[in-house]
């Protein structure tokens, strides 16, 4: 349960963050912002880093992580620039069929749940309707098989042995690195208190908390819930959109509201019982005394 509330809650501040991201994009163009999204990210953690050793295995999985986890945000980010908002957000909503596809082991029950909630996220974000596809979209495309990759990853290379904040520390090293030589030299100088604030959210609420939970939770739980319960991203972004925008529900964004949260319970409960009679069970005393 705790996993579960932590996942909702990425999902909500990952929501949030559209808004903040897209007017840090005007200002400083997505490479410079993502380098000091990384960059702020990486002084957050390193301190945690003083007690601990890094493992050899920790090492390559760790950098391995930070290649895919960049590669998602930068196709993300260059994908939403060159389409609309609403083929982004179903192109990206793929991630929820994608993720169980790759880990296997999954009933063809939980697969109708998680086509409820990806149809119900078409519904969310349909409103202008779609447009014909552009490279903007096979960039989208891309994200989402890159991220269900990334999440089944982080579940089968993330040994027990291996730390959490160790992994994540090492993926945001190797996004800040990529990134700095990649927007170098860095510049500035449109970026005022508000933009230097929305760069500490994308850094610690974004990046820091929300990649620590997410590998915490994937490494206790499965891939397939984990992308579920991450599926309710637009679903938080609108109802932010409406309480701090001033946005309109429509009927449709109504209804797709309820199948993504129909999709997800469904699918939840799916997988926590193929989950649990999975794992072997351990007899008691009174099982081995009766």
């Amino acid at each position: 349960m705790t996993g579960d509330l932590l996942l909702l809650a990425v999902a909500i501040i990952w929501g949030s963050s559209y808004l903040a991201a897209q007017t840090l994009v005007v200002a400083g163009g997505v490479l410079t912002v993502l380098a000091l999204r990384y960059l702020v990210s990486m002084f957050a953690m390193l301190p945690l880093m003083l007690k601990r050793r890094v493992q050899r295995g920790e090492l390559g999985v760790g950098v391995l992580l930070g290649v895919t986890q960049a590669s998602i945000l930068v196709l993300e980010t260059y994908g939403v620039s060159l389409t609309s908002a609403t083929n982004a957000g179903v192109l990206i909503s793929l991630t929820i069929l994608l993720t169980p596809l790759m880990q296997g082991g999954l009933p063809p029950r939980f697969f109708l749940a998680a086509a409820t909630a990806t149809v119900g996220v078409i519904l969310l974000v349909a409103g202008p309707g779609l447009r014909t596809p552009s490279a903007g979209d096979a960039l989208m495309l891309a994200a989402a098989v890159v991220r269900a990759g990334h999440v089944n990853l982080s579940a089968r290379l993330s040994r027990p042995s291996y730390d959490t904040v160790t992994l994540t520390t090492l993926q945001t090293v190797v996004g800040a690195v990529v990134f700095t030589v990649a927007a170098w030299p860095l510049t500035t100088g449109g970026f005022g208190t508000g933009e230097w604030l929305g760069i500490l959210y994308l850094a610690l609420g974004c990046s820091v908390f929300a990649f620590v939970v997410q590998l915490w939770a994937i490494r206790r739980t499965s891939p397939a819930r984990a992308s579920l319960l991450l599926g309710t991203e637009p679903v938080w972004a609108v109802l932010i959109g409406v309480g701090l925008g001033g946005d309109h529900l429509t009927g449709i964004a109504l209804a797709g509201i309820g199948l993504v949260l129909t999709g997800v319970y469904w699918g939840q409960r799916i997988e926590r019982s193929v989950r649990v009679s999975d794992t072997p069970t351990t007899p008691t005393p009174a099982t081995l005394s009766g």
